[in-house]
């Protein structure tokens, strides 16, 4: 959600939260770009429209299977469903399966050691241009990440095609294109390995299997997910907190941005414990990302790095499972240079919040109540106020009244102002909640509400039940509230 900021004097739309406060709000109204200043006022600190935008944290799908991470999407593909019961393989297909397994192994293990003659000799004669070189530059480039798993594996679901120009180009005794996945996992921060997808062609020339590809090939639906190892040389920083082990990985040139968060996470995480509790992980994977194609790769397509500081992503959520692998913060490329030492730990603490609930929390549930949460995690103990934390709503307020209803999910992903109001009521809702019921009773409405989408009656019956009020006295209370704090 929008943090501590100037409000915007000049206000779009000036019946924006007249009775219903977003529903006159058009998405892409003329405010200014993101990264425009607003004009100053005296608040305890300022943020620029972007960085708002930036502590909004956004949802993404994650893939086909639709998982969602909070506040982040994700370029990651989600691991594959669990393997169903195949017909029973032929003597061909078993040893073919265990001969370009055995490849893998040694792929993975040449990575693993460094060892850069082992590796080139696993290559075929014919395999793409570059595809060599890349791979020892991977390997170079991983030498500095803590690992405590790497390898690569076949999946079960079906074997994709090979491209007829390259298996006549090839002219091997067979030509395959198995689903492999790259397995790993950073040692300390992750409590399981995640597995990304790898567009692999392989080629066997008598009783040998060599690789040949791994390019994306579209047209086949194939994709190979990329590193921060894929886009230069990286480094790690461990932080421990109560003997849980933190990662920020980052590359050279960014060391000082990647000391500065690092610092940051040996408060946040204590921080978000604080709140959120210790039934989670309590440890994080960041990685920074240098540029604006290294971000795309760790946080998906759908998210620009010049309009949002970081996103959260994870693999799907197996129901029930209290292990989420694959979970990472991805900061921008532009966030070094736009996010202040104040902002950097909201947006940090927002996007850490959602690591930790990660598990607890089922997609489609309530948007005000995920992200709201996430954004009070995000300022709290800042001492920051409503007309700081909440610029428009609060200049809209005290023109207007207070919020007629709650903002739905249409509200957060319309964009544009309707999108930065909705984030703001849902932080000062949440405000609310916490200041009038206690920390305590806002965790438990998050648990209630974060298992699924819920229709009117049922979010009725859950505020009942934890907070003793219905919608319609909640909003009340919260528009009372909001009066008093900006009055």
């Amino acid at each position: 959600m929008p943090g501590a900021g100037s409000p915007n004097t000049d206000i779009p739309n000036t019946d924006l939260l007249k009775t219903d406060l977003l529903s006159t709000v058009t998405p892409n109204s003329d405010r200014p770009a993101a990264g425009g200043d607003r004009p100053q006022r005296r608040t305890r600190r300022r943020i620029r429209r972007w960085e708002a935008l930036a502590l909004a944290g956004l949802l993404c799908a994650l893939g086909a299977a639709g998982a969602v991470a909070l506040s982040a999407g994700s370029g990651d593909a989600p691991p594959p469903a669990a393997p169903v019961a195949a017909a029973p393989l032929s003597a061909f297909e078993q040893a073919r399966r265990a001969g370009v397994q055995g490849l893998l192994d040694r792929w993975a293990g040449a990575v693993r050691d460094g060892d850069r003659g082992s590796l080139v000799a696993l290559f075929d004669e014919g395999a793409v241009p570059g595809f060599v070189d890349a791979e020892v530059r991977r390997m170079n480039n991983l030498a500095g990440v803590p690992l405590a798993d790497w390898g690569y594996e076949i999946g079960h679901e079906p074997e994709h095609p090979v491209p007829t120009d390259l298996a006549e180009h090839l002219g091997a005794t067979d030509v395959w294109a198995p689903p492999v996945y790259l397995r790993y996992a950073v040692e300390g921060a992750d409590a399981a390995s995640t597995r990304k997808p790898v567009s692999l062609v392989v080629a066997r020339r008598g009783d040998d299997w060599k690789l040949v590809s791994d390019w994306d090939l579209p047209e086949y639906g194939r994709e190979t997910w990329r590193g921060p190892w894929d886009f230069g040389p990286v480094i790690a920083r461990e932080v421990t907190t109560a003997s849980n082990v933190s990662v920020v990985l980052g590359h050279p040139d960014q060391e000082a941005w990647v000391d500065a968060v690092a610092e940051e996470m040996r408060t946040a995480v204590p921080a978000v414990t604080e709140l959120w509790g210790t039934g989670w992980a309590r440890r994080a994977v960041v990685i920074v990302a240098s540029d604006q194609e290294e971000f795309t790769a760790q946080a998906g397509a759908d998210h620009s790095g010049a309009n949002i500081a970081a996103v959260a992503v994870s693999d799907a959520v197996v129901p029930g499972s209290d292990t989420v692998t694959g979970q990472r913060i991805v900061f921008s490329p532009a966030s070094a240079g736009r996010l202040t030492e104040d902002t950097r730990r909201s947006v940090l603490r927002h996007e850490l919040t959602h690591i930790a609930a990660r598990a607890a929390t089922t997609d489609g549930s309530p948007l005000w109540m995920l992200e709201g949460f996430a954004d009070y995690a995000g300022h709290r103990g800042s001492g920051i106020g409503v007309a700081a934390a909440a610029p428009t709503v609060a200049a809209a307020v005290a023109a207007h009244g207070p919020p007629a209803r709650l903002p739905s999910d249409a509200d957060f992903a319309a964009g544009g102002d309707r999108a930065v109001v909705a984030y703001e009521l849902a932080w000062s809702v949440n405000a609310y909640i916490a200041d009038r019921f206690g920390e305590s009773a806002l965790g438990d409405l998050y648990h209630a509400l974060a298992t699924g989408p819920v229709d009117a009656i049922t979010l009725d019956g859950r505020l009942q039940g934890v907070l003793g009020l219905s919608s319609a006295e909640l909003v009340s209370g919260w528009g009372t509230w909001m009066t008093e704090q900006l009055s």
